[in-house]
């Protein structure tokens, strides 16, 4: 954006920014004050060498080429004011040396400043994400996947082109090439023509503009016109002009040439007279239009009072008779602190350029989604489309996701270009995260394998859960697909779940797994029925005692119930025919008891005790009975203690 654009970008947010001049650099500050950046910055750079680096010489040098797009000298010298006024300076010279530092790439001081900022200073008053410590969101914005296919076009000239918008099948732009009407009409601060209306064909693809011609001798003056919008039919046109009148320009009471919004209507093939629009003023700017589909609502840019930063996007409504309602601010989630320009309206979403939100710098191209409660959150459509300049006057056939924006990027044809683009689709990516936690009783468990794998069984990548029992991959999923995920841990019983991913873009899927201790192998099933089998556990002659070693078999069930915490047992004591049955019935009664009380003792809750009974020696497993002779290990056989499970979740 050199000095022919910036009268059209840069007058509408400026003119706030400009102090009171000292009388000490009363020359400088002259030609500051009147946009004359180029000539007062040598004059700044020679108060500097004479050693006088305060901060109103700092302030106004970066300033000069700040909004002169030198993003170079303007973070020399930033950078130096930085050094010396820091802790007095106000939010807006943060605001601008991040984009300076933007602007010529070096992103890591600028998000050092951006931190700074939102650290030491309260900025309630110049709310802009570009001050905000946003390090994560601003690495995002640089490594995000891009999504365009831009183009210089061929009838880019070294000087002003840009402002493209749709006219039936060609496309009306604002250049400042000079014209055959007034090749000799030149703005001084440049020594440029004019910005004027240019109007040009497109290709088959609408990827090209060819057969460049004036659009109107009647709607191009001596003046700027600059960023058109059409009514649907394609006869009636809202476009931006200096407050221009009776071949003078009319100025606001401080002397200030404000711009201002024009229409015309198409008749008998010419264009009528332009005439203003009724919310134009001579104290504020309006201008940029930008009319909704159905030419029934048009938007615009301006300063008005109820503005919330340097340039805010407004909205008013046609009536049937062409009459307007009052501006509405299109709000805080749309509008920032620093400058909102140049929108473009679909039926589904805003389009438009800021440096209030985050950003690559200078002027970057969001989109808001328009919903039941307004437009969305805006967001940044990212490289190559955005750079570190001005990137702005974006306008897209989303039927074919091609379209035109401007720029005045490094490599272009001279000033502001216009690009064409082909909008890729975009890759529709999701990530997966979970937990592992233990079954028995929803404690997360650490240093678990979990490893992720695609539905034809290929690995995909391997981790390990956290103290906290977490675990994700960095692994990009693709949406709509199948994925399994298995765990193993030494001691646990293995465990997999699958999953599918949405259609939703960016989503993280979210996949709980349970683990079991290895436990299972004590669950066996005798006979038909479930049991817990352990070792058997042994009692002092005649006694009921819990022994240290039963303690340590019993310590398996009570592991195994409290993995599974819905089970229910019951405990059957049995003996060998040897000694009577009475004695044997209630002695191997008592052990079952006592066998029951341990488990109990140990977190077991007694309802989950379903009976401890002893059975002496009713239950024989051979035919040891009273009178047959048998070893001492076929006895054994019966002599026993059976967990029966009787009920298992």
């Amino acid at each position: 954006m050199r000095a022919i654009k910036t009268n059209i970008i840069v007058l509408f947010s400026l003119l706030a920014c400009i102090a009171q001049a000292q009388l000490k650099y009363n020359d400088a500050d002259i030609n500051f004050e009147n946009l004359l950046y180029v000539r007062a910055a040598k004059q700044y750079e020679t108060i500097v060498q004479k050693g006088d680096d305060s901060q109103h010489v700092l302030e106004r040098l970066g300033d000069c080429y700040f909004l002169n797009t030198d993003m170079e000298n303007a973070a020399k010298w930033y950078g130096q004011l930085f050094s010396k006024y820091e802790k007095v300076l106000e939010p807006k010279y943060a605001f601008r040396y991040v984009h300076s530092l933007k602007g010529i790439g070096n992103y890591k001081l600028a998000k050092a400043i951006m931190k700074i900022y939102s650290q030491k200073r309260d900025m309630s008053e110049y709310e802009v994400a570009q001050l905000k410590n946003n390090d994560e969101a601003l690495d995002e914005l640089l490594n995000r996947q891009p999504q365009f296919y831009i183009s210089n076009l061929a009838i880019n000239t070294p000087v002003a082109d840009f402002g493209p918008m749709y006219y039936k099948d060609k496309i009306v732009f604002s250049s400042s090439r000079d014209s055959l009407r007034f090749e000799t009409s030149v703005y001084e601060w440049n020594k440029q023509p004019y910005l004027d209306f240019f109007m040009a064909d497109t290709n088959d693809l609408g990827s090209d503009l060819a057969e460049v011609v004036q659009f109107s001798e009647i709607l191009n003056t001596r003046y700027h016109e600059a960023v058109a919008a059409f009514i649907p039919e394609g006869n009636k046109i809202y476009f931006t002009r200096n407050n221009y009148s009776n071949q003078n320009l009319g100025r606001d009471g401080e002397g200030t040439n404000h711009l201002k919004m024009y229409t015309s209507q198409l008749q008998g093939g010419e264009w009528t007279a332009a005439t203003e629009v009724s919310f134009n003023s001579e104290e504020y700017s309006v201008g940029q239009p930008a009319l909704s589909p159905d030419g029934q609502f048009l938007f615009f840019v301006s300063d008005m009072p109820g503005s919330i930063g340097n340039t805010d996007i407004f909205m008013v409504e046609i009536y049937k008779d062409g009459s307007f309602s009052q501006p509405k601010n299109l709000g805080p989630t749309i509008n920032t602190s620093g400058r909102e320009m140049f929108p473009y309206v679909t039926d589904e979403k805003l389009y438009f350029a800021s440096d209030g939100h985050l950003g690559l710098g200078g002027l970057d191209v969001f989109e808001s989604e328009l919903g039941r409660n307004g437009f969305g959150t805006p967001n940044n459509l990212g490289k190559p489309l955005n750079s570190n300049r001005d990137d702005f006057a974006y306008i897209v056939n989303e039927a074919s996701d091609r379209g035109y924006f401007s720029s005045n990027r490094e490599g272009g044809k001279g000033d502001d270009d216009i690009y064409s683009f082909q909008r890729l689709e975009e890759a529709c990516e999701q990530t997966v995260k979970g937990s592992v936690i233990r079954k028995a009783n929803a404690q997360p468990i650490v240093n678990v394998n979990v490893e992720l794998f695609s539905v034809d069984g290929t690995s995909l990548g391997k981790t390990a859960t956290d103290p906290y029992g977490a675990f994700s991959f960095d692994v990009v999923l693709d949406c709509e697909a199948e994925y399994n995920i298995k765990i193993n841990k030494q001691g646990f019983l293995p465990n997999e779940k699958a999953f599918g991913t949405t259609t939703e873009k960016d989503f993280i899927n979210t996949v709980p797994l349970e683990i079991t201790k290895e436990l299972n192998k004590l669950i066996v099933r005798e006979n038909g029925v479930l049991k817990i089998k352990i070792d058997n556990i042994y009692f002092d002659l005649n006694k009921a005692d819990i022994r240290p070693d039963a303690a340590q078999e019993l310590n398996k069930i009570v592991e195994v119930m409290k993995e599974y915490p819905k089970m229910v047992i019951k405990i059957e004591a049995h003996t060998d025919s040897r000694g009577s049955d009475r004695y044997n019935e209630t002695l191997s009664d008592k052990r079952a008891k006592a066998t029951g009380n341990y488990i109990i003792s140990q977190g077991i809750e007694s309802n989950r005790l379903e009976s401890a009974i002893g059975y002496g020696e009713k239950v024989l497993l051979n035919q040891c009975g009273n009178g047959v002779r048998c070893t001492n290990e076929e006895h054994d056989v019966n002599r026993r203690s059976e967990f029966i499970i009787v009920k298992m979740e």
